[in-house]
């Protein structure tokens, strides 16, 4: 005789499972910037007037770490770091209530150059098929269930590899293509892009050209090819989505080994950027031989560092770390400036295109917000945290998770705003 409650913790776990799937199919936000990789919030609706300060729904303690959160069903997950244990916890998205937390050892020594931003995980989860895949910041590869947070499979390489991750720490953040989980394993000078099967963590394929950068992989069409697309340690490569196969290389490198910029794909190009590298548009194309890569554009007098582009209101803009922080807006067909805001702006800042907005999340714990048609003064400003806040930032129905130095938390755009001004105020 079937136990009724056993039953019942069976359909209750099938139940969580298809809500995970139900919402990740809609396009929330289960990855690293989005559910297209490309730092949108689809659907995001602005308020009539933006207030003067967000609303707090909740905040928690869960530790050091830039990992992003992601949001899948009624859940959001975050992967940080209390003492040597890095911890994944499903949290109830409504009240910030712990659901389930796993933890597991991770010793890790950082590099000198790094200290200061902490040993706390760099890489975004990502969520997909009932699973919720990590990489900690020494390259372990994981998978749990993302309904009960049980251990599927665990890959590390240790073996493989003489280091299991870059000089200063795994930040690559993993995503799944139809049933395959990609991520870029290994360590400085040697490592490999390589595709696992998103049930088991079986290898499919590999290309062992590189070692990770720190920047996080896309998919993309190109010349009617599906191709993974990343910066690597030294390149830019293209591998077939299907076997690993190298397409295309492009050799680039940035000042101290830092190749972060996660490409954008717009409208048959790739956006790519970096340190002291300005910006360009680069499109590659099968030739009758081998593929070749031609730069469409380029424009030298913005570039990126640890901030990733996104598109908005048709326009290409980010972040450039020239002029002590600049946000800006190109013409994405030709590269041409539109606006440049004021210098000194930010050191560092996340960015989101909401709608016709750029909502930036600078290091500083302030949110701006931003026309992505104006002249980048920023309309609404806000102090999210009093800490500093290197994760990037996630939306979830219309609200915004900020992770600072140790806390998650959930604000909303629904506060009251101020009145308009009376005649002669």
């Amino acid at each position: 005789m079937i136990n009724a409650r056993s039953s019942f913790a069976a359909l209750s776990a099938i139940l969580i499972l298809l809500a995970l799937h139900t919402i990740v199919a809609a396009g929330e936000w289960p990855q690293w910037r989005g559910a297209d990789r490309d730092g949108r919030a689809p659907g995001f609706k602005p308020p009539m007037r933006w207030p003067d300060t967000l609303t707090l729904e909740w905040a928690v303690e869960v530790g050091e770490g830039h990992s992003s959160p992601v949001a899948a069903g009624n859940r959001i997950f975050i992967l940080a770091r209390q003492g040597e244990e890095e911890i994944l916890r499903a949290l109830d998205a409504a009240t910030g209530r712990t659901i389930w937390q796993q933890a597991e050892p991770m010793p890790y020594t950082m590099h000198s150059a790094a200290t200061g931003h902490g040993k706390g995980p760099k890489s975004t989860p990502v969520v997909a098929v009932g699973g919720i895949y990590t990489l900690s910041i020494s390259g372990v590869l994981s998978c749990r269930d993302a309904a009960t947070g049980e251990a599927r499979w665990r890959r590390e390489f240790s073996g493989r590899y003489k280091q299991t991750s870059p000089y200063y720490g795994a930040a690559m953040s993993p995503l799944v293509d139809g049933g395959r989980l990609i991520a870029h394993v290994g360590g400085h000078d040697a490592g490999a892009l390589t595709a696992f099967e998103a049930g088991s963590g079986e290898v499919v394929w590999s290309w062992d050209g590189d070692g990770p950068g720190y920047a996080s992989p896309i998919i993309a069409t190109l010349d009617g090819v599906r191709q993974i697309v990343t910066q690597t340690q030294r390149n830019v490569v293209g591998v077939r989505a299907d076997s690993g196969k190298l397409l295309w290389r492009l050799p680039f490198e940035t000042p101290w080994v830092q190749n972060i910029v996660t490409p954008l794909m717009v409208d048959g190009m790739l956006l790519l950027s970096g340190l002291e590298q300005g910006i360009f548009a680069l499109r590659p194309a099968a030739g009758k031989v081998d593929w070749m890569t031609r730069t469409v554009w380029r424009n030298d007098d913005v570039a990126l560092y640890m901030s990733s582009p996104v598109m908005a209101a048709g326009r290409l803009c980010g972040l450039s770390h020239l002029r002590k922080g600049q946000f800006f807006c190109l013409e994405p067909s030709t590269g041409d400036l539109l606006w440049a805001g004021d210098g000194r702006a930010a050191d560092q800042a996340a960015v989101v295109a909401a709608g016709e907005h750029l909502l930036a999340l600078t290091d500083g714990g302030e949110l701006l917000v931003i026309e992505a048609e104006g002249r980048g003064v920023p309309v609404a400003r806000y102090s999210v945290a009093d800490s500093p806040t290197w994760a990037h930032p996630a939306i979830v129905d219309g609200d915004i998770l900020i992770k600072d130095r140790t806390k998650l938390s959930r604000y909303s755009f629904s506060a009251k705003a101020r009145p308009p001004a009376a005649p002669g105020d």
